[in-house]
């Protein structure tokens, strides 16, 4: 369906630089975004690929383990079906660890690990549990106390004071984490 709407986008965008005589612009366009696209995937394999480093050596060190431990009662409440000692609950407690201090993209590989290893959960394979539904919702819920990303580009793009928006960030993270919570719990019974 994605595939879709972002091929009537493309062709909407051409058909609509020919229409007007500015296909000039659409050629710059997509050169510049191809560059943008390729500048952007290099960065991200680096920081992805770094991250995932870091998160070996931590694992490695016992420091997943202990987070995971310090973090059970609130594992316990929000995913019941993950037993106790298994994998899934340190790469859930490091993705939460990171994404609540605002490092998004250090957050990833600890989410495909916890992902892989809930996936190893399913009693119906290609059906996802509720664990990974929830795992899912509280990520996508913008679980963060800082938002480093919105800070650094609103520095970037000339803001005097980047940080004004932390008390708002703080607020919409509770709300939302704790609705989508809420709801994924009582969707849960279905």
């Amino acid at each position: 369906m994605l595939n879709i709407i972002w091929g009537f986008f493309l062709l909407g965008g051409i058909l609509v630089g020919a229409f007007l005589g500015r296909m000039d612009a659409v050629t710059n366009a997509v050169i510049a975004g191809g560059k943008n696209a390729v500048t952007l995937a290099f960065t991200m394999a680096g920081v992805i690929g770094t991250w995932s480093g870091i998160l070996k050596i931590a694992e490695k060190a016992g420091m997943i383990d202990a987070l995971a431990h310090h973090l059970t009662p609130f594992l316990n409440f929000l995913f019941p079906s993950v037993p106790k000692q298994h994998a899934a609950r340190k790469y859930i407690a490091a993705n939460f660890a990171a994404n609540f201090l605002g490092l998004g993209w250090a957050a990833t590989p600890a989410g495909l690990l916890a992902m892989q290893e809930l996936a190893k959960l399913q009693k119906t394979k290609g059906c996802a549990t509720n664990a990974m539904c929830m795992f899912l919702v509280i990520n996508m819920s913008s679980l963060q106390l800082v938002t480093v990303n919105i800070l650094a580009y609103r520095a970037e793009y000339g803001s005097h004071a980047p940080a004004e928006i932390m008390g708002a960030g703080i607020v919409a993270t509770i709300v939302t984490t704790v609705v989508g919570i809420v709801l994924a719990k009582l969707l849960e019974r279905f």
